[in-house]
């Protein structure tokens, strides 16, 4: 039987066998209004000038400015309006906000700035020449970049290749995960405990950090403790999904067979074993088709490993340029004492004058991780760690 090894390593260098990862992805098209979260495979280039044509940024006038502050009245236009009056020295017109501003008018100024008297607008003072008048093209103009290859699609974004009239983009195919769980102790949430059962959390924490991240509900999957049941299904898995993520049966007991089901499956082993707490029983492996990360079982640690390892991974596969999670340096609260020679993932908060470390740091306690908003890195080598010292901080999404 295959065994799987102990190659120990540094937080470090796990990192950097998972940041070299190789992973091409694939390039799909998509229509704008399902592209939230893709990452564009190229660059867009904008069809149009933003705005189209000289708009006017308020409720107000156009003027054909002259010396004066009487104008005569000689027609309005609408928002979508295609109407362009014809004006002379000392003419106004009625607008309002977007409407396409006439070709002879050179300023807009504000309705609250105006009366009527009659046929005539009186104004209150001389607008500037171009005054209210967004130009053609301010914001955007044709044929330039309007946004980049490894843009994330957000809202925002969205909203604004709609503006430009952008209707399908070309974006990296998100690579499909499955959620694997494992464990005899394991029960659905509404069941009735008994003596020696838990409550799952992993699969459906795990499901939701990959649905925060970008992804689509994740396929979830239950095994048994059971070696040929545990080899089958990570055989299935293995053979449909870029990622496999694996909750537990890491470790060495006797009950724990995902290390060994993996090897005989043919997976590359890259590394197993973080010298790190929490997270230290973490594998990950290869096939030509699929990255394996199989996690620790106890919640705290396993949610710690996606966040410091398999985030990464995923963002990398999904074509953004920035993989990890963002890193700012805090004075520390209180002085913290760390034992071990293991670097520290540290459940903690942010606050208005540094960040503190939060109570509960088991890593099979998750009420901590409810309230932390980061992650502060303790290196191996460093014992004690001095209220008020600098501390690399890893902000959580």
């Amino acid at each position: 039987m295959i065994q799987i090894l102990v190659n120990m390593i540094d937080v470090e260098a796990a990192k950097l066998i998972v940041r070299e990862l190789s992973s091409i992805p694939k390039v799909i098209q998509i229509p704008l209004k399902r592209a939230l979260g893709y990452v564009l495979s190229a660059d867009i280039l904008s069809p149009i000038y933003m705005p189209p044509f000289d708009q006017s940024a308020m409720d107000g006038y156009a003027l054909k400015l002259a010396e004066t502050l009487e104008y005569k009245l000689v027609g309005e236009v609408q928002a979508g309006s295609a109407e362009n009056p014809s004006m002379k020295i000392g003419d106004a017109v009625r607008i309002f906000t977007g409407a396409a501003v006439p070709t002879d008018a050179n300023a807009v100024i504000m309705q609250e700035k105006t009366k009527i008297e009659g046929t005539l607008l009186i104004v209150e003072e001389m607008p500037k020449l171009t005054a209210n008048i967004r130009p053609l093209g301010e914001q955007i103009k044709k044929g330039e970049i309007a946004l980049k290859k490894g843009t994330e699609l957000s809202p925002a974004a969205i909203g604004f290749l709609a503006g430009i009239g952008v209707s399908e983009v070309t974006v990296f195919q998100k690579p499909s995960v499955a959620v694997v769980v494992t464990g005899d102790e394991l029960v659905s949430s509404g069941q009735v405990l008994e003596r020696g059962q838990i409550y799952e959390s992993n699969g459906i924490m795990l499901a939701n950090a990959l649905q925060k991240t970008g992804f689509d509900v994740p396929t979830i999957v239950r095994v048994k403790d059971d070696y040929a049941a545990t080899k089958n299904l990570l055989k299935a898995q293995l053979e449909k999904q870029d990622f496999v993520l694996i909750s537990g049966g890491i470790s060495v007991g006797d009950y724990d067979f995902v290390g060994k089901a993996l090897l005989e499956l043919g997976v590359e082993q890259l590394f197993y074993k973080v010298r790190q707490k929490p997270g230290k029983p973490m594998f990950l492996g290869k096939t030509t088709t699929s990255i394996v990360f199989a996690l620790p079982g106890n919640p705290a640690a396993a949610l710690s490993c996606y966040y410091q390892y398999v985030l990464t991974a995923l963002k990398k596969a999904m074509g953004l340029p920035k993989f990890s999670l963002k890193k700012v340096y805090l004075p520390l609260a209180k002085t913290y004492l760390k034992k071990g020679n293991r670097a520290h993932f540290l459940k903690a908060k942010l606050t208005h004058t540094g960040v503190e470390v939060l109570d509960g740091q088991s890593s099979a306690m998750l009420f901590s991780f409810a309230y932390a908003d980061a992650l502060i890195y303790i290196p191996q080598d460093q014992m004690h760690t001095e209220a008020g010292t600098l501390v690399e901080v890893h902000l959580l999404p």
